[in-house]
């Protein structure tokens, strides 16, 4: 008799052991909406596709001669970067795509590695979106750093707050919800070198989604600075370029400034796995910051940002085309132009906040095209700032970096209105990098010089020398240990690489 109720004793216990993990994993199945509650975006689903729409209505779509492949988008409350996050969206409006990647870093846990919701729904006011298993599966056969992980999904935002605008503008797809734990460049290269093999093998329509907020909390006037240093960064399209002029700008001790990017891993894996698809290119849709709505407090901002990164649709013919456009020198009505458009840029931002754009037909001016905007007052340098890769139109480089090199320098302080009859400005419109293997093939007066180890960088532009009257030992030393933080003979070390370029030089007369 004892030994029939111990049988029987069992079998409840297994039976309620068994029912208690379907349960629990019903649970980790449907991964319910943990932020529909007004806060972040509205709770019912009528008012959240309205909301939505409402934002999306007010944006019109940029024309991006080219494949989307990745876009950044923040993930705060949608009364402060729900209309940013508009812009990017905007772009796919009514696209196919077989599934989106999402990725974020975790704001609640932190954890080596990269955690993916493995399989179920993602579930919201809107209904459920159903996660890509098999490309779940294959990322975690591809690395060991990439794990699954529901429980770290639980409590997350940043992944949860894309979806409703993928609802409202995408349909029939599945997400792959990714979060990055340890903010460790080793984990975002693994990463991304893991999701660009699995899509290239999985040979599907895929789009990568990056979740981010900017600077975090310093005064309105800051963020902006700071915020328009972070985007200049991201246009080098160079991830190793970006994460030290993050840090750099960090140990600047701007007052309350907490990040630059709070999902600068999630951005940078977007990135190389953009670049590893074929994105050659990157537009940056819209910029604002929680001072900008009028529930806003100017004194405590975070940054916004809407970006896509894409292929653009250049055939080897208009590739040899703009090829030969770089070869080409502007002339003297193109060099006026964009000196005026710079000076331009400049006062027109420092009145009203906002850039001026150049239209044009002028073909070799919409050629993309490195360039640097330096200003000086009174023969001294007052900012210097530039692309030294191609990443937009030209007259785009010119106008945005003089804005730069005027409010984003952080060497100096902001150039002010009053100032501007004092400052001259100098455009050196660049040729393409080229890597050489010997300093015996730079020439000093000719040939501005890269220097690159690692992940730290310096440029000098052609000029230096000839202002500085330095030797060619002297020049690379200053470049490697000045611009670089390398030490100064790194310049001999096999591991250094070393990039000339050439510069038209040309600057305002008689201003």
């Amino acid at each position: 008799m004892y030994g029939f109720y111990d049988k029987n004793l069992l079998i409840f216990i297994l039976l309620l052991f068994c029912f208690g993990c379907s349960k629990v994993n019903s649970e980790v199945k449907v991964r319910q909406a943990t932020h529909a509650d007004d806060a972040w975006y509205p709770g019912k689903a009528s008012e959240l596709s309205r909301t939505v729409d409402s934002y999306l209505a007010n944006v019109k779509k940029e024309p991006l001669t080219g494949k989307v492949i990745a876009l950044v988008a923040p993930h705060a409350g949608y009364r402060f970067s729900g209309q940013v996050a508009a812009y990017a969206y905007k772009q796919i409006q009514g696209m196919d795509f077989d599934t989106v990647i999402l990725i974020g870093e975790s704001h609640n846990y932190r954890f080596p590695g990269a955690a993916v919701y493995e399989s179920g729904i993602f579930r919201n006011p809107l209904g459920d979106i159903e996660i890509d298993s098999s490309i779940t599966k294959s990322l975690m056969e591809k690395s060991s750093i990439i794990k699954g992980n529901p429980e770290v999904h639980i409590p997350e935002h940043s992944l949860e707050n894309q979806i409703p605008f993928l609802q409202r503008t995408l349909k029939g797809f599945k997400i792959v919800p990714i979060l990055i734990g340890d903010s460790k460049k080793e984990t975002s290269n693994a990463l991304a070198k893991a999701l660009a093999s699995v899509i290239k093998e999985k040979a599907t329509k895929v789009l990568l989604i990056a979740s981010t907020d900017m600077t975090h909390y310093p005064k309105y006037q800051e963020a902006v600075k700071a915020d328009r240093y972070t985007i200049s960064a991201l246009e080098t399209m160079d991830s190793d370029i970006i994460r030290e002029r993050l840090k750099d700008y960090m140990g600047l001790g701007v007052d309350d400034l907490h990040c630059m990017l709070c999902g600068e891993e999630a951005v940078t894996t977007a990135l190389d796995t953009a670049k590893a698809l074929g994105a050659d290119s990157i537009k940056v849709l819209k910029y604002a910051n929680s001072g900008d709505v009028p529930v806003g407090d100017k004194t405590k901002v975070v940054g916004y940002m809407a970006a896509a990164f894409y292929k653009s649709d250049n055939n080897k013919d208009s590739k040899k085309n703009s090829h030969e456009a770089l070869d080409s020198a502007l002339n003297k009505e193109q060099q006026d132009l964009l000196l005026k458009l710079a000076r331009e840029s400049i006062e027109n931002y420092l009145k009203t906040g906002k850039e001026k754009r150049l239209e044009t037909q002028d073909q070799r001016l919409q050629t993309k095209q490195g360039a640097f905007v330096t200003l000086s007052k009174h023969g001294n340098l007052r900012g210097c700032i530039g692309h030294i890769v191609p990443v937009e139109a030209l007259c785009d480089t010119v106008a945005n970096m003089a804005v730069a090199a005027a409010v984003d320098d952080p060497r100096f302080p902001k150039v002010t209105m009053d100032e501007m009859k004092d400052i001259d400005i100098e455009i050196s419109v660049l040729s393409i990098p080229k890597r050489v293997q010997s300093a015996d093939e730079i020439e000093l007066g000719k040939h501005g010089v890269i220097v690159k180890r690692g992940s730290r960088q310096g440029v000098f532009l052609p000029q230096v020398a000839t202002e500085t009257g330095w030797d060619k030992v002297t020049f690379l030393e200053h470049l490697c240990y000045s611009k670089a933080g390398l030490s100064k003979d790194a310049w001999k070390d096999k591991d250094t690489e070393l990039y000339v370029f050439t510069a038209q030089l040309f600057e305002e007369a008689g201003h």
